[in-house]
Formats: structure tokens, sequence, C-alpha cells
């Protein structure tokens, strides 16, 4: 996702507006935007929006489904590399090429993710799917490494990056994403050194 709040004319207006939804909604989260600044960003006359979504709640929708089809472009990207322990690091050096923009809003996934969770309308477990699409993807990176707790390697990556966008987020402070990032490669680099299956698995 791009600093901009503007969005390229280079794909249809409901295209445009759904990637503008995610844009704004991360940056000023789902309270604070309305339809207008959407519209806005998408640089869509706001009485066209009403022609492809009825209700903000149909826009966010759209957003998560926006933020899904980065994550498939992403993973799609990663599963380019040769090796998963080279995808998983890769992966991390995209958190750090976002760490002013976490610094500033946090992670878009879980920010959003966080905000819709007192809903019970559904929106809640579809953001809920985008998590877990990357949740599932890293089992698969760790699974392919012969790990026999993939699952929760994978838990633990995810939920370390959440964390240290949180704090990165609060404290207003890049550095930390790439302190951990560090921390987090060479973690990585550890469990290729270690034992792959049996109990010693589950103690790591």
């Amino acid at each position: 996702m791009t600093d901009s709040k503007k969005v390229r004319r280079t794909s249809g207006k409901r295209e445009r507006l759904a990637t503008a939804a995610a844009q704004v909604l991360h940056a000023q989260g789902v309270a604070q935007t309305t339809l207008a600044d959407i519209a806005q960003a998408a640089e869509v006359p706001v009485g066209n929006v009403y022609y492809y979504f009825k209700t903000k709640d149909d826009l966010v929708e759209a957003a998560i489904g926006a933020q899904a089809e980065n994550l498939r472009g992403m993973i799609a990207a990663l599963d380019e590399l040769p090796a998963p322990a080279e995808r998983l690091k890769a992966l991390l050096a995209g958190w750090v090429e976002q760490r002013e923009l976490t610094a500033r809003y946090g992670c878009p996934t879980g920010t959003l993710a966080s905000e819709l969770d007192k809903r019970a309308d559904g929106l809640d477990r579809s953001i809920a799917t985008v998590m877990r699409a990357l949740l599932d993807w890293a089992e698969q990176q760790f699974r392919a490494m012969g790990r026999a707790d993939a699952r929760e390697l994978a838990v633990a990556l995810i939920a370390s990056y959440q964390g240290i966008s949180l704090l990165t987020n609060t404290f207003r402070d890049p550095d930390l994403m790439t302190a951990e990032a560090h921390r987090l490669e060479r973690w990585i680099d550890s469990l290729t050194e270690g034992p792959t299956t049996g109990d010693d698995d589950a103690r790591e």
C-alpha cells in the first residue's frame, strides 16, 4: 500500500474505490471515514459511489477484498523465491519497507481487525479471513522447512509482527520494526539448524 491517498486512474471505478477505501480506512479508521473521503481519494464523484456501494459497510467489505487481493499478489511474488526460509525473510523485508507507514497508522489488517472486532455483522470474520490466509502461508513455509511445529511457528511469526506493528505505531518509531525484523531473521536461521521432528520441536 502506498502512502498517498490518491489512487491512479488505471482501473475501473469500482476497483479504484475499493483500493481507496483500503487506504483511507487504514489512515483514518472506519468511524472517521466518510464516503466522500473515499470518493475524493479515488478521484470519483461522490454521487458515483452509491452506484457501486450502497453503504459504508459495503465499502469496508470491498476494502477487505482489496487487502486480500494485495496479499495474494504478495504471496505469488514470494513464492517465486526458491527456498521457504528465503520467502519468509522476504516477507520480513516487505514489512520493513512499510515501517514508516506502520509508524503512522499501524498494520492495515491488524488495525482494521481490531476496529471491527466488536461488530457482529460478518465484517469481523471477513478481515479474519485475510489474516488467516497469511498465517496459513507462513505455516506452509515452516512445513516446507521440515518443521513438525509449523503452525506454532507461523502463529509466533505473525504474532511478533502484529505486536511490533502496535509498538511501532504507538511510539511512532519505525526503527522498532527494523530491529524486530532482524531478530526474526536470526530466529528463522536458527530453525534451519535445530531438530525438525519429535518432542524437541514442541518445546522449542
